[in-house]
């Protein structure tokens, strides 16, 4: 199939093909039609499937520039909004099409313009939303496409009652309501039926990892969970790496202690108490390889798009397993291969065990050969070295 024969408009279609688009991927082939129809659609959106596109074209190929709000898409994160505005303006480029991006953690003037200039597309945060509808600045009765993107996230922050206040302010009557969530607990299916009139299911997760990813949990002792860190990264030959921690002031110490090891100014960290500037610096410097190392809580594992990681490390086996398969999913896209690491200590053993559960397979321990280990009882589950790889002559690394 080709985005040819999805309904497209034409003007859609070009911008497809200047963004090198060939084939699409089995989510824009199933989901590209339902929207093009206007119904209403509940996906449980796996990273790395296309799913923005999925959505974004059909959606308008579907409205014309009035200089009226026609599409809303609330997102959790100011990364993944700005990332999606993006693509939008990208897709959009053919057309008259305008886009409004709101966020919090910087002002609102640039903000209040777009909307008065007239978008046709706002991509939001829940927060900042609100604000701009409480200034007068953001009108909901013309929306009549509204989609709720990562909501298990936005669930997980605590934006659940104000996704509600939003929903509630568009018209309910003839809009079309798109879903997408990567889990579905109780009180997201109680949601989804509230929100939705007969959906569509659309099956985007997996919950297999990549084949093109090689994964592993590496066992060893809590004091030492640094010590191999630092080993890991040394003995890997990395293009470039993210490290995920759990917490914000994880990831701090651990750009730090990566910084002061020897990699200096190739560490980069990002996560929520860091400057929304700072932020997007951090992320866009790892995408133009000015940093190799990205240090980050789970603010950079849904949804954001940065081609060529070869390789991923947790520092802890996520709590969530789901959180799992997103994570190193950041690395092996596009068919290319990709290694993950997990660091595991014996309190995590049960984290462990649900990330096997939720991908139906057992998740090979490795040893990293050469590595002074001290005695931990994980040790004996018949670990396999992992030998450092022989480089094919003399590198230098750059500076």
């Amino acid at each position: 199939m080709t985005f040819d024969e999805l309904g497209l408009t034409e003007p859609i279609l070009q911008a497809v093909k200047d963004c090198g688009y060939e084939t699409p991927t089995p989510i824009q082939q199933q989901a590209i039609p339902v929207v093009l129809e206007g119904k209403d659609v509940i996906g449980a959106s796996q990273t790395g499937t296309g799913k923005s596109a999925a959505f974004a074209l059909p959606l308008l190929s579907k409205i014309e520039a009035n200089g009226q709000p026609q599409v809303l898409v609330l997102e959790p994160t100011r990364e993944l909004a700005d990332q999606l505005a993006e693509s939008f303006r990208a897709y959009a480029k053919h057309t008259d099409i305008k886009v409004a991006l709101l966020y919090g953690g910087i002002g609102y003037g640039k903000q209040t313009e777009e909307l008065k200039k007239g978008a046709e597309v706002v991509v939001a945060t829940p927060g900042r939303l609100v604000d701009h509808f409480y200034r007068g600045n953001m009108k909901f009765k013309t929306v009549r496409h509204l989609v709720l993107d990562e909501v298990d996230r936005m669930t997980d922050m605590g934006f659940l009652p104000i996704v509600r206040k939003i929903i509630n302010l568009c018209p309910w009557e003839g809009r079309q309501t798109l879903f997408f969530s990567a889990t579905m607990p109780q009180i997201l299916q109680g949601f989804a039926k509230w929100c939705l009139t007969d959906p569509v299911e659309v099956a985007i997760a997996r919950r297999e990892v990549a084949e093109t990813i090689s994964h592993a949990f590496y066992p060893v002792g809590m004091d030492q969970r640094d010590e191999l860190l630092l080993a890991l990264v040394k003995a890997t030959d990395f293009r470039n790496l993210m490290v995920f921690t759990r917490t914000r002031k994880e990831a701090d110490s651990v750009a730090n202690m990566l910084s002061n090891a020897g990699w200096g100014n190739e560490v980069t960290v990002m996560h929520s108490d860091i400057a929304q500037k700072d932020r997007m610096a951090a992320l866009k410097g790892f995408k133009e390889d000015k940093y190799r190392i990205l240090v980050a809580t789970d603010v950079a594992a849904r949804g954001i798009d940065v081609s060529g990681v070869t390789h991923v490390i947790n520092y802890r086996v996520p709590e969530n397993p789901e959180d799992y398969v997103h994570r190193i999913g950041r690395t092996g896209r596009a068919e290319a291969q990709g290694d993950a690491f997990t660091l595991l200590t014996a309190d995590e053993v049960d984290f462990a065990k649900s990330v096997e559960c939720f991908i139906n397979r057992k998740v090979e321990r490795r040893k990293l050969e050469g590595f002074n280990y001290a005695y931990t009882a994980l040790l004996d589950e018949g670990a396999r070295p992992l030998r450092k790889p022989r480089p094919a002559g003399p590198k230098k690394r750059r500076r």
